[in-house]
């Protein structure tokens, strides 16, 4: 019996449409083989939407992944919207957008592909078997607290507010979150803090501490967030899942990302309770290449099998695209950004190409 799906496509800015246009293709290939049926409708985010109606996050896009069993979302913002007031900027779209979808928990997964460990700018023995999970909260801290601003003091001078805060219901459920993707792991959690000097990330510690007995099987350790980033660049296989506030989360899945030689191979899903998920690469819309054909559409495409895998409960097809991707690195294929010698230099297009024919020959 076939299984339909709603996917709302948000290409965004910059390589975004470039990237997005490979990740349907490879889904439309997919749908075929596992009996599938996609719905695509395509909505605005970021710049794209500030320059078609003003707003980020118009009201209609919200509405369209509201509606929809899961949001595919490329890549948003660039250099022309950065002068824009903060509440108009691409950023407080995509901020808006996972508010509105109550999207909590940030997954990031950090994974050395044996293909790219000359990628890495790591030597190989630090970052060879590598497989981190970051779970990172999304819907609180610093980025939503208020008050935020920056206010007029009386004697003229400028100040800037922004407020981090967490309640015990909001670390409690991005806990669970971790705990349970821990206990699919390795079973080992690091919850990542600065209880030495943030009220706020002393009661973070302190619910983390009390859930851990809820889990016998997950081995739970805390660092701060400072020794935290010492020790995924020292020794990074020291890690299996991490769980961290909004800031902290944003900061370490980034410094992990880099550990696999390139930030444009790696997805992420964004998760709430209930209605859909967003999947989207970590990478940024990387305007300096827009239109020009060289962007990698990896992470868009590890995306997508996010989505089916997290998002859909279809795991049969997010592991063939996950098989082709590595397949096509097997076969020599890389980006300018996962170059190196002896392989094939191909772009965007010709890297979905290859997938493409990966995937006809899986079937």
């Amino acid at each position: 019996m076939t299984a339909s799906f709603r996917i709302t496509l948000l290409p965004g800015d910059g390589i975004g449409p470039e990237i997005m246009a490979v990740a349907v293709a490879v889904l439309k290939q997919i749908s075929s083989q596992h009996d599938l049926d996609f719905h695509f409708t395509e909505a605005l985010l970021g710049g794209a939407a500030i320059d078609a109606t003003g707003s980020p996050l118009p009201n209609e896009t919200l509405a369209a992944c509201l509606a929809r069993d899961a949001v595919l979302l490329a890549s948003i913002g660039g250099y022309k919207w950065d002068s824009l007031p903060r509440s108009q900027r691409p950023e407080t779209g995509l901020l808006g957008l996972r508010s509105g979808l109550n999207l909590f928990a940030n997954l990031r997964p950090a994974t050395i592909l044996p293909q790219l460990l000359g990628a890495s700018s790591l030597k190989p023995e630090i970052v060879e078997g590598v497989d981190i999970m970051v779970v990172r909260e999304l819907t609180g801290g610093i980025y939503f607290g208020q008050p935020k601003g920056i206010f007029e003091l009386e004697n003229g001078e400028k100040r800037g507010v922004s407020t981090m805060v967490y309640s015990s219901s909001e670390i409690d459920r991005i806990g669970r979150v971790a705990f349970e993707i821990a206990q699919k792991r390795q079973g080992r959690l690091c919850s990542v803090d600065k209880a030495n000097v943030l009220e706020v990330s002393q009661l973070w510690r302190d619910r983390i501490t009390t859930l851990g007995p809820e889990y016998p099987d997950v081995e739970l350790s805390h660092l701060y967030v400072d020794n935290a980033a010492m020790q995924l660049v020292r020794a990074p296989k020291q890690f299996d899942t991490i769980v961290t506030g909004n800031l902290f989360g944003d900061i370490l899945s980034d410094a992990a990302a880099m550990l696999t030689g390139s930030i444009g191979m790696l997805p992420s899903a964004s998760l709430g309770e209930s209605g859909p998920g967003v999947f989207e690469p970590v990478h940024g819309s990387a305007p300096d290449i827009a239109g020009q054909d060289q962007a990698n559409p990896l992470a868009q495409v590890l995306s997508a099998a996010m989505m089916l895998r997290y998002g859909l409960n279809q795991p049969a097809a997010a592991d063939q695209i996950e098989q082709a991707v590595l397949a096509v690195l097997d076969q020599g294929y890389r980006t300018g950004d996962i170059m190196s010698p002896g392989m094939k230099s191909v772009g965007c297009r010709e890297m979905g190409q290859a997938l493409q024919k990966v995937l006809e020959a899986q079937f």
